[in-house]
């Protein structure tokens, strides 16, 4: 899948109604321009791409103060959040998911029931723990790469990979079961937005010449 989707839809949903710059703004709040697709253009493109997919309502509001053309506001209809819902629930339990994938999943966890939420993560656990086998199945790691060639790197490097990728999402479990943040129905979520007038430290065109 691709992140921008699930990004802009989450954005969306959590200001309820939201236009392109502030969408554009909390995303550039995550860092999601320096680790996913979410880009200016890209978000402009997936708010009325999926507007004409019938995800988001577009709502036209007064025109600037500059006389420019009217502010368009979108918000999710409930094809949209539908959707968000399932693109959540993929980058979260999907071993096969790459990580700008899995960072757009993790911006959005709380939105769904704790319980939820460490089933889908473990679905994640035991994906990444078959696909390991099947590399194994060619590849004897305790012998080295080398006995591959340089090929052998390869599989070394998915070996590693999947170990890695197991033992993060055991640490995040372990921290959910234990407690850690609070989830759907469990009171207010951490406020991960900026207000519609308020600058963000973070953005592209703030940082200093040379810094990105």
């Amino acid at each position: 899948m691709s992140p921008i989707r699930l990004l802009v839809l989450g954005a969306v949903r959590q200001h309820g109604r939201a236009h392109g710059y502030q969408v554009r703004n909390d995303l550039e709040y995550w860092g999601a321009h320096e680790w996913s697709s979410a880009k200016p253009g890209s978000i402009y493109h997936a708010l009325k791409q999926m507007t004409k997919q019938g995800l988001l309502i577009a709502h036209e509001i007064a025109p600037s103060t500059a006389g420019g053309p009217p502010r368009v506001e979108y918000e999710l209809n409930d094809q949209g959040t539908a959707e968000y819902f399932k693109l959540l629930r993929d980058a979260l339990s999907s071993h096969e998911q790459k990580s700008d994938d899995l960072s757009a999943g993790l911006g959005f966890i709380v939105d769904l029931p704790r319980g939820e939420a460490i089933a889908l993560l473990k679905e994640r656990v035991s994906g990444l723990e078959q696909w390991r086998s099947a590399v194994t199945g060619y590849y004897t790691p305790e012998a080295g790469p080398e006995q591959l060639g340089h090929i052998g790197e390869i599989m070394n490097l998915w070996v590693h990979s999947a170990d890695a990728g197991v033992r993060w999402t055991r640490g995040l479990i372990e921290r959910i079961e234990g407690g850690a943040y609070a989830f759907a129905g469990e009171g207010d979520p951490f406020v991960g937005v900026l207000a519609d007038d308020e600058p963000n430290p973070f953005a592209p065109d703030r940082y200093p010449e040379g810094v990105r």
